[in-house]
Parts: structure tokens; sequence; C-alpha cells
């Protein structure tokens, strides 16, 4: 409900108040009501002014007739401000329905801005104090050749015709509103999901880059600790070990530089924004960036009807294996790595990445997020698939996961 409507308990929502602002259409409407009710005051005092013997039993004195003209009028300027005070204007011309006939079209008038614009119960109590009136109105003024009771009736059915109208006017009105604010509170929230799908799509780009970017620069630690304490290498293996830390940081840079871009941009969800989407295809050159690092990686892969493993699957495989290579090199330098895969559709997916414990800490350990399993977790509770990871009873360290693999 507007402020207006607070500060007024029988306006209803979306109708004037005391603040409201005329519009052009308001100015329209109210020039028009204002030179009918003009148009009727001159019509009126013409009338009664017309010589006539049926007038003089109706209008004994002759200054009824101006007194009347100067009810009218006051009355059709009064419409001016009927928008802003409707029900006090209607109980302030309520008396002028018992004798005045210039007045007729501006009470009307008043009497249908109020049903309009307050409550029935409202509307309903004016509307009987008005139908009181009318009954003084045909004892006043009575009309010579027609019986009371005809023209108290006729009264009563013109006031009960605006009701009707102004009640109509007032539901659809109600309903154009109610449709409106129903139209904006939609499009709200299809904002809102549209910003949601939006922030989790790059929450998703955010995470995949974390496990790429870790495991470039992880290499990048490896090989510059090799340089590190192998000052006196041959040529040719600093050589080797050099082009492997340009093209890792490279490559790092590329990675970082398309995240940014997307995380920056602001795309519709109908574009398919560029980073890595890997698949099981691309394990082998994982485990072969690895191997190149001095990891020793020994890859078994037992999957059936691979090329049938969904896109998605595949990509969460190849997320795991890369985070337990990540950790390997971080956190168990020189321990030899065993990547398991097995699974066919409808017995589902096994990834297992196995290392021996530590001996002792690295001299300078990698520095971490501590987030990757969580992420590795959150992917795998994705799929629907189990996850476990610790030191097992032989003392490896296992990550291994199950992920569903339908048949169809």
């Amino acid at each position: 409900m507007t402020s207006a409507a607070v500060e007024h308990p029988g306006l209803l929502p979306g109708s004037l108040g005391t603040t409201a602002r005329r519009t052009t259409r308001d100015w329209l409407v109210d020039s028009f009501c204002f030179v009918v009710s003009m148009a009727w005051v001159l019509a009126a005092t013409f009338d009664a002014a017309s010589p006539s013997p049926v007038l003089a039993e109706r209008l004994p004195y002759d200054w009824m007739i101006p007194a009347d003209a100067l009810v009218g009028l006051a009355a059709s300027v009064a419409l001016w401000v009927r928008r802003r005070w409707p029900l006090g204007l209607a109980v302030a011309t309520l008396p002028l329905g018992m004798f005045s006939v210039a007045a007729v079209a501006a009470v009307l008038i008043i009497y249908f801005t109020l049903v309009v614009h307050r409550r029935t119960t409202v509307a309903v109590a004016v509307t009987a104090a008005g139908l009181v009136a009318n009954m003084f109105f045909a004892l006043l003024r009575p009309e010579p050749g027609n019986p009371y009771w005809s023209t108290t009736l006729w009264g009563a059915v013109i006031t009960l015709l605006v009701l009707a109208w102004g009640m109509f006017v007032r539901a659809r009105r109600q309903l154009v509103l109610s449709l409106r604010e129903r139209a904006e509170r939609a499009e709200a929230e299809q904002q809102l999901r549209v910003a949601q799908a939006r922030h989790l799509e790059r929450t998703r780009i955010a995470r995949e880059m974390h496990d790429v970017l870790a495991h470039r620069i992880s290499l990048l630690s490896l090989h510059a600790g090799a340089l590190e304490f192998r000052p006196d290498a041959p040529a040719e293996e600093v050589a080797r070990a050099a082009g492997v830390i340009r093209g890792s940081a490279h490559a790092a840079l590329q990675d970082l530089r398309e995240v940014i871009g997307v995380l920056r941009a602001e795309s519709s969800l109908t574009e398919e924004p560029e980073r890595p989407q890997p698949t099981m295809a691309d394990l082998p050159a994982l485990v072969a960036e690895s191997r190149a690092a001095g990891v020793r990686v020994d890859l078994r892969d037992e999957v059936s009807d691979a090329d049938r493993l969904p896109a998605a699957l595949g990509r969460t495989a190849y997320r795991i294996v890369q985070e337990g290579l990540t950790n390997a090199r971080k956190h168990a330098t020189g321990a030899a790595v065993t990547v398991g895969l097995r699974g066919a559709p409808a017995d589902g997916l096994t990834v297992e990445i196995r290392n021996r414990w530590p001996v002792g800490e690295p001299t300078e350990p990698l520095p971490g997020a501590g987030t990757g399993l969580i992420g590795v977790a959150e992917r795998v509770a994705l799929a629907g698939g189990r996850l476990a990871h610790g030191r097992d009873g032989s003392g490896d360290f296992r990550l291994a996961a199950w992920l569903p693999w339908p048949a169809t």
C-alpha cells in the first residue's frame, strides 16, 4: 500500500492521495468534468429562468434561481479538488441533494469519485445518506404532474447506477494494478534468477580455474626446485626444465587471463564462456606433464566403452586426477603415484590416486588454500558419487571416488 493510503485508511491501493500529482490524463478528465458540470448549471439556470407557470410553482421566489446557480458554480469549482478530499466533499455536498438542481451533475461526479477511491463500506454509507437526501429533494422540489414516489424512485435509480459504475471502475483498476504488480514481481524474480545463475556459473568457473592453476603452479615450483638444488645439472636438463617452466607459466597466465575476462564480463547466460573443458581424453596429456616434471606416474586405464562416457563425468574424473597429482607434488615430493581408472556403463566409474605417505616434512612445503579436496568433494557430490581420501592400512595416501555412469 502506498504512503498516501497509509495516511488515509479508507484509501484504496493505487488511488490518489494527498501528495499525488495530477497527471495529464487527470487534467483532461477534470477539465471535462468541470465543463460538463458548468454546462448543466447553465442549462438548469436558463430552464428555471424561463417564464413558465409550472416553474413558478416549483420556485416561488425569484432569488432562488441565482442562489441555485451560485451553489452549482461552487460545486463545479470543488470538482478540481475532489481527488484530494473525495469523502469530505461528498459529505459537504450531501445537503445540496435536498434542494439544488444546478449542483446535481457536480454532486454525482463527486459521489462517483468517492466510490472509485474509497472502500465499499464508506461508499455504501454515503449512498444511504444520499438516498435520504433524495427523499427530501422530492419534498422540497416536487415535480408537477409526477407523484412523490416516482421522483424519489428515479433519484434512487440514478444514485445506484452511479454506485454500480464506480464499483466496476474501482474493481477494474484494482485488477490492472494487481496484474502490473505481478508482472513487475515476475520480472524482478527473473532478474534475480539470472543473477543467481550467473553467480553460480562464475563460481564454478573459478573453482575449475583453481584446479588448473594449482596444477600448473605446482609444476612450476617442482621444476624451479630442481634447478635450485641441482645448479650443476647438464645444460640440456637445465634448458628442458626452463622450457617447461616457461610453458607452464605462459599457460597459467593464459588461463588466469581467461577466467578474469569471464568474471568481469556481463555476458548473458546463452553465451558459453571460454574456459578449459577437459575430458577423459586429456588425461594422458595431464600425466605427461607430471612425468615431464619428474613425477613418477603410473596410469592404469581399465575403462570400458570410454567413448560413451558423458562429458560431464569425464570432466569430473579429470579434475579428481588433477587434484590428486597436485597434492602428491605438494605433500609427497619424490613419491611414485598410481592413477587407476576402471568402470563401465551401469557399473559406474572409479577413479583412484595413490602415493606413498611422505617421510618427514618437505623442506619448503608449497602453500595452498586447503580447498582442493573440498572442491573435489563438491564435484563428486553434485555428480551423485562418493569420495574417500586419507591414509589406508598399507601406509599409502589414497584419494578414491566412485561416480555413477548410467547405462544409457
